[in-house]
């Protein structure tokens, strides 16, 4: 990940030198054209110029270097309007980084020192009224680009989040198709092939008993019935088996390395749960441990398991931002979260608490998922 980062950064820093370089280049070329420009002006212009290939670590830093270096070559050299052009840049950037406030008063700063060195107070007003025009643009440009950059980050946030929910819809859609596929083939086949296999046993053993011969015929059902039964047993063992899951313990211990602050505690006596009632916990607690990353802040987290004699009690409470007066609209993680609870007899509430935060209680029986 850090070779990934270092891969990525070289390209703005090589983007952001070029922007200093085409700058400068144009200020001195525009300089160079001035046959009153001396050394100081060019050292001035440089300085300014140079200032922006640092914008992304030091923006204010930037903007003060900037504006007051163009300043200082305003007010000595006297250039046309595009000896503001590095000012203008530092102001541009730093509005778009947020400093719009910083990026207003630069832009103040450096239109007096503009309309001071003017030679005559109505050419002085003219050039800086245009250029004052300018300078806004620079700085509503700049706001214009930070909300277009949050949107598209905002865009691809809601995309990929679309993106996990429709993965996790249809992998719980699969599983459950799989289950009720089992329970037909386990209603529907397990009995009567084992009437089949009872019958032929039966038979032979009658045979046996009396010193008949057994028919070939009645061997072969009694093996067949047999084989049939242990590769519908196979069959269904692949049927009920889900996706790879884990323990809760293990999602906490993957919040806590994402830095969330998460709380583990059991109650009561631990047990062995069926497949269907372990996967629901681990979905639940995984559900709801994503949902107080996304939306709690920097909040403190609680996981609780209570084993009761009948049922396990699952209780995820955060005390982040939730607001009870503001109920959130259920998404597709919550909606699965209830569907799987549902299935399984149990009982679900998810909502803002009283005190503030998010909680999500799910009771589910114990015996749960036994059956199927």
């Amino acid at each position: 990940m850090s070779g990934h980062s270092v891969d990525s950064a070289a390209p703005r820093r090589l983007a952001d030198l070029a922007l200093a370089v085409v700058i400068g280049t144009l200020v001195v070329v525009a300089a160079a054209f001035d046959a009153d420009t001396t050394a100081l002006d060019y050292v001035l212009v440089v300085v300014s110029s140079a200032a922006l290939a640092f914008y992304r670590t030091v923006p204010l830093v930037v903007l003060a270097v900037s504006t007051a270096s163009g300043a200082a070559y305003v007010l000595h050299a006297h250039p046309g309007s595009l000896g503001a052009l590095s000012v203008f840049a530092a102001v541009h950037l730093a509005s778009q980084l947020g400093h719009r406030g910083w990026a207003a008063g630069a832009s103040g700063v450096f239109l007096v020192a503009y309309a001071t060195a003017g030679p005559t107070a109505q050419e002085a007003v003219e050039k800086t009224a245009l250029l004052a025009g300018w300078f806004v643009c620079a700085v509503v440009t700049g706001l214009a680009g930070r909300n277009w950059q949050a949107y598209l980050r905002q865009t691809e946030q809601r995309a990929l989040e679309a993106e996990r929910t429709r993965e996790e819809a249809a992998l719980r859609r699969a599983g459950e198709e799989r289950l009720r596929i089992a329970r037909e083939l386990h209603d529907s086949l397990t009995h009567s092939i084992s009437i089949v296999k009872l019958q032929a046993g039966v038979a032979v053993h009658l045979a046996r008993k009396r010193g008949e011969e057994v028919p070939p015929a009645l061997l072969a059902i009694q093996e067949a019935g047999g084989e049939a039964m242990r590769e519908l047993r196979a069959t269904l063992e692949i049927l009920r088996t889900d996706e790879p899951t884990g323990t809760p313990a293990l999602l906490v211990e993957r919040a806590r390395a994402a830095g969330l602050a998460v709380d583990l505690s059991l109650a009561g006596e631990e047990c062995a749960l069926p497949a269907p009632l372990d996967r629901a916990v681990y979905r639940i607690v995984q559900e709801s441990l994503t949902n107080a990353a996304r939306h709690a802040g920097p909040a403190k987290v609680r996981v609780e398991l209570a084993y009761g004699e009948d049922d396990l009690t699952i209780r995820v409470d955060d005390d982040g931002a939730a607001d009870p007066s503001r109920p959130p609209q259920p998404g597709h993680g919550l909606t699965g979260m209830r569907e799987r609870v549902t299935a399984l007899g149990g009982t679900l509430h998810a909502g803002p608490r009283a005190e503030g935060g998010f909680s999500v209680r799910a009771e589910l029986p114990l015996r749960a998922g036994e059956s199927v």
